[in-house]
């Protein structure tokens, strides 16, 4: 059934939509960004500024479209960051003047409305390039133009838009030569592409969830991404200043082009909008108080922000200069004969981590009981290790599964999954590996040694409950064994020294304390003092795990 009109209720989606789109790809759009100063995090200030809108529109039941209008156009703006983030704003505020006035969109009011957002976000920058955000937005304005002469389809209509802006993404390198030797697109335009296919999924049904959360999605892959190699370069203005002026003086066109002049005389990279009572200013200046000083002649200021581009610029090649690194070895790593064995373990915390580091594990899994990794993340980190038998430790039953189905899909290695259920087993198994027996005989020793491990866990209730036959109060303290709640309490150190006593047996000779994130050394020294004095004849070691959530890790082993 052919669409040709779009109301407000349908229009509200379609926003939702493509706000959820671009923040589930923000960190992909952050990826093509070539010039590493505050507004190069294109995806971020672009997300921030639809999402300020956003949560206005979620609220709205049945908006008319003045009313929908309004919140587009004045979240975004409000939100607004970077001047990705503004030049976005302002092709809302241009597209929402031109609709407000209608009940329902036709093809000829979305090119009209299409076209009044690029003269508006044209207006609102100081000097235009082409190759940019404004370059996609024009190009999928005029193709609306051509479009609403010959069809009042709105599918086929915005099909055929989105065709063509893809086209001029493309084209982008060709007009900007920094995108052409990074090899990527123009970061805005493909963020502005990502807003509205994910607007045109909504009208075609394709998306069913309209809620606006906090969470982030993972990047998401493609062709046009790649790594840019930065040099040093000399940043004429230093500061990225931003702040909103809220008007409490006639602030006239005149007004307007006298501050956009004397902004040009202290910096560049312009940004100056006015919408009703509040103006939004961005400029890259080496004095931001000038900057300000002027603007309180008109009023008060608010959302200020100052950021140093040197000294982030600086950072950032750093940052490159080690991904770079990294990368070289791990390409050189590839080249290498394979090794006979290679480890794999999952780790919940950066003590922990160094712990199985130097035991010789190869490749370290950050995850574990709050954040289980995928199928995909285990066999990422099988590709990564350049031996012919991969022993993997999983370290949690929940992840057990995960790592025997990445086993099912390897074909060129020889993965042995141990099935440790804990830190303190997997930490056992790696230690009794011994390098010149078969994989077979070590994986019957590892299993055989990590059964003797009893393990627990050290942690606060999340709300009230019955079990194990134990009445638990939300914020109670909990003593987690192998199989179930072992102590509860108010206190840590007292609640772990219950729990590790119900695991101590006659046999037991050694017992292991992997400190969290929340503890300090010398609590736990103190709790290994008070188990030395309540359980003689048994070593004590005490380790920094640094694992969150978990007050302490604790192992007794024969």
């Amino acid at each position: 059934m052919v669409k040709t009109s779009i109301d407000g209720n349908m229009l509200r989606k379609m926003f939702l939509a493509g706000a959820k789109n671009l923040e589930s790809k923000k960190e992909w759009i952050n990826e093509l960004n070539v010039f590493p100063v505050p507004d190069g995090d294109t995806g971020t200030n672009m997300t921030l500024t639809i999402m300020a809108a956003a949560r206005e529109v979620e609220s709205m039941e049945n908006p008319d479209m003045m009313t929908l209008a309004k919140a587009i156009s004045s979240g975004s703006l409000r939100g607004a960051r970077g001047n990705s983030g503004v030049i976005l704003s302002q092709l809302f505020r241009g597209f929402t003047k031109e609709i407000r006035e209608y009940d329902e969109i036709t093809t000829t009011i979305l090119a009209s409305a299409m076209e009044r957002a690029v003269e508006t976000a044209y207006k609102a920058v100081m000097k235009p390039k082409e190759g940019t955000i404004l370059t996609v937005a024009k190009g999928m304005s005029d193709k609306a133009s051509e479009m609403a002469m010959s069809t009042d389809d709105i599918a086929v209509f915005i099909e055929e838009v989105i065709k063509h802006g893809d086209y001029v993404l493309s084209q982008t390198p060709e007009m900007l030569p920094v995108l052409k030797q990074a090899g990527v697109v123009d970061s805005g335009g493909q963020g502005l592409m990502v807003v509205v296919k994910g607007a045109f999924d909504a009208f075609l049904g394709k998306t069913t969830d309209f809620s606006i959360g906090g969470g982030s999605s993972k990047s998401v892959s493609a062709g046009a991404s790649s790594s840019v190699e930065l040099e040093e370069v000399d940043i004429k203005f230093g500061y990225c200043t931003e702040f909103i002026i809220m008007l409490e003086k006639e602030y006239t066109m005149q007004t307007e082009s006298e501050f956009k002049a004397y902004l040009e005389s202290i910096g560049d990279s312009i940004v100056v909008v006015s919408d009703d009572d509040i103006v939004k200013v961005h400029v890259h200046t080496n004095d931001p108080g000038l900057a300000i000083q002027r603007a309180l002649t008109y009023g008060s200021l608010t959302s200020m922000k100052i950021d140093n581009m040197r000294e982030e610029h600086h950072e950032r090649v750093i940052m490159e200069a080690e991904k770079t690194a990294a990368k070289e070895a791990e390409a050189a790593k590839k080249n290498e004969p394979r090794k006979d064995y290679g480890f794999i373990s999952v780790s919940i915390g950066d003590g922990i981590n160094e712990i199985f580091t130097g035991l010789g594990v190869d490749y370290i899994i950050e995850g574990g009981q709050t954040m289980n990794p995928s199928t995909e993340d285990v066999l990422n980190a099988i590709e990564k290790v350049n031996a012919d038998n991969i022993f993997v430790f999983p370290n949690n039953k929940n992840i057990l599964l995960a790592a025997q189905q990445a086993k099912s899909l390897t074909k060129d290695k020889n993965i042995i999954v141990i099935p440790s259920a804990t830190v303190p087993q997997g930490i056992t198994a790696i230690i009794n590996f011994i390098p010149n027996k078969s994989p077979e005989e070590n994986e019957a020793a590892m299993t055989a040694e990590m059964k003797k491990v009893k393990s627990g866990q050290v942690t606060y209730a999340v709300r009230d409950t019955v079990i194990d036959d134990k009445e638990i109060k939300e914020n109670d303290i909990m003593g987690i064994g192998d199989k179930g709640i072992m102590a509860v309490g108010q206190d840590i150190s007292a609640t772990t020294v219950e729990l590790i006593k119900t695991l101590v047996d006659d046999d037991s000779a050694l017992i292991s304390i992997y400190y969290g994130a929340d503890v300090s050394e010398d609590d736990a020294n103190a709790l290994a003092e008070v188990l030395e004095n309540e359980l003689t004849g048994l070593d004590i070691e005490v380790n920094y795990g640094g694992q969150p959530i978990y007050y302490y890790v604790v192992s007794v082993e024969e």
